[in-house]
């Protein structure tokens, strides 16, 4: 079991919302070719958004953290990636009070994006990456070659959800820009300590 404290917690997102900030142009640049190309815009908008909400203040508990960042992301991320990331913090946190067991939190996470979004491991969306991430930490531990193979995955992939899915086979070679942002997620994650 690996337990997640609100103080690694707040630094998992401080690191994710510094990641997405370096590599926003080059998440709207992957989703130019299938998406909206604004992936990269959002994404920075949403986790602004987030620092506004939590930096500075002081957490009882993961619940209201998780919460806090779910009302974020969903107020402000356009696009599929506002409801999806919003939707896998908001299941974190109906958790976070009892429950601060990192497999579960992110196995409910997921849960709760596979509903929202309808998808599945191979449609190429993030689903590809949270999947096999939930199996690692759920298996006692998270490498950033995991994060990096699941996101690789997606590259040779058919999109069959979202606004790729319109492109079939021309969707084929392009990474997954909501697999790329969440594998920053899992970086920064990784990248806390909370492993080691």
């Amino acid at each position: 079991m690996t337990e997640l404290t609100v103080n690694v917690a707040q630094r998992w997102l401080d690191g994710f919302a510094a990641a997405i900030a370096e590599h926003k142009d080059y998440l709207s640049e992957l989703d130019t070719p299938i998406g909206d190309g604004d992936h990269g815009s959002n994404m920075a908008r949403g986790l602004t958004a987030v620092q506004e909400a939590i930096d500075g203040k002081d957490f009882d508990n993961l619940k209201d953290l998780f919460k806090s960042v779910a009302m974020a992301l969903i107020s402000k991320v356009g696009g599929a990636s506002g409801p999806l990331y919003g939707t896998a913090f908001l299941e974190m946190a109906k958790l976070g009070d009892t429950d601060s067991d990192l497999g579960d939190l992110l196995d409910a996470a997921l849960a709760g994006i596979e509903k929202r979004g309808g998808a599945t491991p191979g449609d190429k969306t993030m689903v590809d990456v949270w999947t096999p991430v939930v199996e690692a930490v759920q298996a006692g531990g998270l490498k950033q070659s995991d994060v990096d193979a699941a996101v690789n995955s997606t590259e040779p992939m058919v999109a069959r959800k979202g606004r790729a899915s319109y492109l079939g086979e021309r969707s084929v070679g392009h990474l997954d820009p909501g697999s790329v942002s969440s594998g920053y997620l899992f970086t920064a994650l990784i990248n806390t300590g909370v492993f080691a």
